[in-house]
């Protein structure tokens, strides 16, 4: 019986010692379950940004082609560990996924709203399209309240839709120029031609001018991005004195589809314009072009936005048509000063487009770069992947990117970005064609060339 009573005092002198412990041990996996349960458990594996590409139809050397910039700036986030996230205390790596929208406005909308639903993509955005391509994300990222920034071209066609918009687009932040709309006051570019592409273009045009009989014939596809660019064209040039012929009947302004330009050729031809100018899609500036020479009509300086910009579109017009047509340069990597993720630049981008694809640079891979690059910083900056934090961290946008610095108006959440008019130069390279600045305004990115007068057509 004693020895029983010792033995029941030993093990109850244990179970003091052990139950403390149970307790503490409970406590520490009831702990630790209850932080998995709401930390590391919840943490996405990646950023999932989604985005519509026309990776085919004639905006695919905007998207398809000139995504390599996004897919470029992706790697080198993605090489350092990811976008750091304060809210998780780690970084997330980055995955872009893509529809192709085969240059369709009409399927935009639908697209983007999958990649929303069935793919579950925080943010949207990541390269540049033209205006009618960008207003499907638009109206996507506002219905599902998801920040989008992306490239949309002109300025005053994109604000016009997104004005027209009931209520203005909040959840989009676009990147583009200016044709002649004057930035806000106390911006940075307030007052500096370089980033007007109308001031710029009769920079071009100016030294020239008096060499013609400044009679200009003007067309353009009718879209939004044509229709802007043709009205505030022919209204800045008939206010300098331009002859712009019969501007006021938008005479010039074509339907989608035209393959037949003769009626407009004969007309320019029989009025002696000595300039043209025009706003469309590369495959018919080709057959514009070959028109006019197959029909004599021989302009002496021949300027073409929007499907001139690209080696990728130019070659296909076939034989010399390109030599001395003059576009815009909104990049190129001789840009002073400007810098990407870690330690690539705008050189460094261009070496690795020349080294996987072995033809010469589509500028659009800087555009789109700067694009993303400018997306992962908002999102860093916000330290969380909440919508409403990381649009503050967009409005708060200060940065120097692929393309310079990068500040959104506070009105407009629009990014301007710099203006240069470059030109087609035959070359004995075998790629035949580069595009020189010819003129420019800005420090940063200036003339390499003088402009090419007359534009030789034989």
């Amino acid at each position: 019986m004693h020895k029983n009573k010792k033995a029941v005092t030993r093990r109850m002198k244990k179970m003091v010692f052990l139950v403390p412990m149970f307790i503490v041990l409970t406590g520490a996996l009831m702990l630790s379950m209850s932080i998995n349960s709401c930390g590391p458990s919840n943490v996405p594996k990646e950023i999932l940004i989604g985005d519509t590409v026309s990776y085919t139809g004639p905006y695919a050397v905007f998207g398809g082609i000139s995504s390599f910039g996004t897919e470029a700036a992706i790697e080198d986030i993605n090489k350092e560990g990811g976008i750091y996230i304060k809210e998780y205390g780690k970084k997330l790596p980055v995955k872009w996924i893509t529809r192709d929208c085969q240059s369709d406005p009409l399927k935009v909308a639908p697209l983007t709203e999958e990649l929303i639903l069935k793919d579950k993509v925080h943010f949207l955005g990541g390269h540049f399209e033209v205006p009618p391509v960008r207003q499907g994300t638009a109206m996507m990222a506002d219905k599902y309240k998801i920040p989008a920034v992306f490239g949309v071209g002109t300025y005053e066609a994109w604000m016009g839709m997104r004005q027209a918009a009931t209520p203005p687009w909040k959840y989009s932040w676009a990147f583009g120029f200016s044709i002649g709309a004057p930035a806000q006051k106390g911006d940075f570019r307030e007052g500096k031609p370089g980033y007007l592409m109308m001031p710029t273009w009769f920079g071009a045009l100016g030294a020239y001018a008096e060499k013609t009989n400044k009679k200009a014939a003007v067309f353009a596809l009718d879209d939004p991005d044509g229709k802007g660019w043709y009205l505030g064209f022919t209204g800045a040039a008939q206010g300098m004195g331009y002859d712009c012929y019969r501007a006021k009947d938008q005479f010039g302004i074509y339907p989608f589809g035209t393959t037949d330009f003769t009626p407009l050729i004969q007309e320019w031809k029989k009025h002696g314009c000595e300039i043209i100018w025009g706003n469309t899609i590369a495959p018919d500036l080709g057959i514009m072009f070959k028109q006019c020479k197959a029909q004599g009509f021989n302009p002496k300086l021949v300027f073409a936005t929007r499907g001139a910009m690209f080696y990728q579109e130019i070659v296909s017009w076939g034989g010399d048509l390109p030599d001395g047509v003059l576009t815009e340069v909104y990049w190129t990597p001789y840009m002073e000063g400007a810098r990407g993720i870690g330690d690539t630049t705008p050189q460094s981008l261009a070496q690795r487009w020349y080294d996987e694809k072995k033809e010469p640079l589509a500028q659009g891979i800087g555009w789109n770069y700067a694009v993303a690059q400018t997306l992962f910083d908002a999102i860093e900056r916000a330290g969380t992947l909440d919508a409403e934090a990381v649009l503050k961290a967009l409005g708060e946008t200060d940065l120097n990117t692929m393309w310079g610095r990068v500040v959104f108006e506070k009105d407009t959440q629009f990014q301007r970005v710099p203006c240069q008019v470059g030109q087609w130069v035959k070359t004995d390279k075998p790629w035949v064609w580069e595009m020189p600045i010819a003129f420019s305004y800005n420090d940063f990115m200036p003339a390499t060339s003088e402009v090419v007068f007359p534009k030789p057509w034989d």
